[in-house]
């Protein structure tokens, strides 16, 4: 019997595995254009994106593993993951809501990061629907799990377009006040994973304001322009031309950690965010989502310490992430774009990547 082997080169029963009484497996969409994503319902993660670069050559332009079992005890829990409930930081892993008082877990230095110890990065999602262009995942999680409250439903749907566009909406309901702040975090390197080095990379941030953070990465809630500081990407340049800097934020996130505000028009709605290009592969990256903000993390804190896909390592800095989402710690910051979902209404997102090459 042949082995099935994804386009990017992964063994798809690699990734067949019982976890939480719940089937785990590697699903694959395409478009009649030759891309490819593989997805694996453990943390709705995207495993692979081959689109292609310059010359015509399919590229996997996000990290990961060749493996679940190397999912399972990944030094790197989030790669290409639906975090939530509430993607990044609460201070000191405390709220209130309603009048009540909520503890979460503490996981990053004096704060809660993700949702928690067993986020949604880390929970076995139910495979809806499969096309041969998209992918729907639903999770159910309880009231209580984690800490937060209400039985929140959620849907993710993957659908990979004819112009090579990767949409991610989102869709939750929930049966009690609860707190809601979802988003994916690939790693990208758009000269091909296991490429070292993401600071040649272009960028452009539809942002003027960005939000800087105390040393544990927490808002102290005013914006600041990016204006004249190393935090400007208002136009392109180098994500690595300043990341060194001088420059208290950048020391405090050992590089780029920061959200910055998009610039919008009116509340959710669906714009323009940025833009990334690798010049050494050609591939160009625009984002667009109805997320108010962009976390900006340039891989500070990766190691190389281990083999991923094809036997590459991922040191320090050889990956970008935007995770489109509400601000960090909205919940304590009542200035900021409201993260609270009531029972009669339903949460709705949308992000695209999407990609092409330069002419």
């Amino acid at each position: 019997m042949n082995e099935m082997y994804s386009k990017s080169g992964l063994l798809v029963k690699a990734f067949n595995k019982i976890v939480d009484n719940r089937q785990i497996g590697l699903y694959i969409i395409t478009n009649n254009v030759g891309s490819e994503v593989t997805i694996t319902n453990y943390g709705a993660k995207i495993v692979s994106l081959m689109v292609p670069d310059k010359d015509g050559k399919l590229t996997d332009v996000v990290l990961g593993h060749p493996t679940i079992d190397e999912y399972l005890s990944s030094e790197e829990p989030y790669f290409g993951a639906v975090c939530g409930r509430t993607a990044n930081r609460i201070a000191k892993g405390r709220f209130s809501l309603e009048g009540i008082n909520y503890e979460l877990a503490v996981n990053n230095g004096p704060n809660s990061l993700h949702g928690g110890i067993k986020g949604f990065n880390a929970v076995v999602w139910e495979v809806k629907k499969l096309s041969e262009n998209s992918l729907e995942l639903f999770y159910l999680s309880k009231d209580g799990e984690e800490g937060f409250p209400g039985n929140l439903s959620v849907w993710v749907t993957y659908t990979l377009t004819e112009d090579n566009s990767l949409d991610i909406s989102y869709r939750a309901e929930t049966d009690k006040t609860t707190i809601l702040n979802l988003t994916n975090h690939s790693y990208f390197n758009l000269s091909g994973e296991g490429d070292p080095y993401i600071g040649d990379h272009l960028l452009e941030l539809n942002a003027d304001y960005y939000l800087p953070t105390d040393e544990t990465a927490i808002p102290y809630g005013r914006s600041e322009p990016v204006k004249s500081t190393p935090m400007d990407f208002s136009e392109v340049s180098e994500i690595g031309e300043r990341i060194n800097d001088d420059f208290e934020q950048l020391k405090f996130g050992n590089g780029y950690d920061h959200t910055y505000i998009l610039n919008k028009d009116s509340d959710n709605e669906y714009s323009y965010a940025g833009y990334c290009e690798s010049p050494k592969s050609g591939i160009i990256m625009e984002m667009y989502t109805t997320e108010p903000g962009v976390q900006l993390y340039t891989g500070n804190w990766m190691t190389g310490n281990f083999e991923a896909k094809k036997g590459h390592r991922y040191p320090k800095r050889s990956a970008v992430c935007f995770e489109t989402q509400h601000y960090p710690d909205s919940i304590n910051k009542v200035d900021y774009p409201s993260i609270v979902l009531h029972p009669e209404k339903e949460f709705e997102s949308r992000t695209t990547y999407k990609f092409s090459v330069k002419k």
